[in-house]
């Protein structure tokens, strides 16, 4: 529980310096929208941590709504994406980039192959690792996943638009490798 209170804190203070030092402050009188009920961040007023929770919260919730349909875990289109972009990548690498522990990814990777979307062989470089490839069913599946998953996300792009939008990619980018360097 600590360590995760310590992860907040350095995760925050990293994002916030980083916007602070490249992102332009709005406009004198320019509020924020309104969120459910209109409560003071106090402390945490120039902290990333608990607004990235938020966000990661609902983004959640959503893509379990719209994996549901295709009986998949949580995660199962970010591990088919990485895998599909990614060929030959080692599991413990997938894992490290989706942000799951390679236990986690392992899980999904099984529930893929049992459904005929991956498929794991040796390597033929390194027999002690898996090569993971996704199969023609499993790029079909993360296609149609991934258009039911886009659909939750769009009010981001609604409300942010196509410049704030890669800006705010470009962002957590480079904040979520600042913390990878350390």
């Amino acid at each position: 529980m600590r360590m995760a209170r310590w992860f907040d804190l350095g995760l925050s203070l990293a994002v916030n310096w980083l916007i602070r030092t490249t992102v332009a402050k709005p406009p004198a009188g320019c509020q924020p929208p309104a969120m459910a009920e209109a409560l003071d961040w106090g402390i945490l007023g120039g902290s990333v941590g608990p607004r990235v929770r938020l966000l990661r919260n609902a983004l959640t919730a959503r893509s379990i709504v719209a994996s549901a349909p295709y009986g998949l875990p949580t995660g199962s289109l970010t591990v088919l994406a990485l895998i599909a972009a990614n060929p030959g990548s080692s599991q413990s690498a997938l894992a490290q980039r989706a942000g799951l522990n390679k236990s986690a990814l392992v899980g999904i990777v099984d529930q893929l192959e049992a459904k005929g979307l991956a498929a794991r062989d040796r390597s033929t470089s390194d027999r002690r690792r898996n090569q993971v490839t996704v199969t023609p069913e499993g790029e079909a599946a993360m296609q149609a996943l991934f258009v039911a998953v886009a659909a939750e996300e769009g009010a981001i792009g609604d409300a942010l638009g196509l410049a704030d939008l890669g800006a705010l990619l470009g962002l957590l980018d480079r904040a979520i490798a600042a913390l990878e360097e350390r």
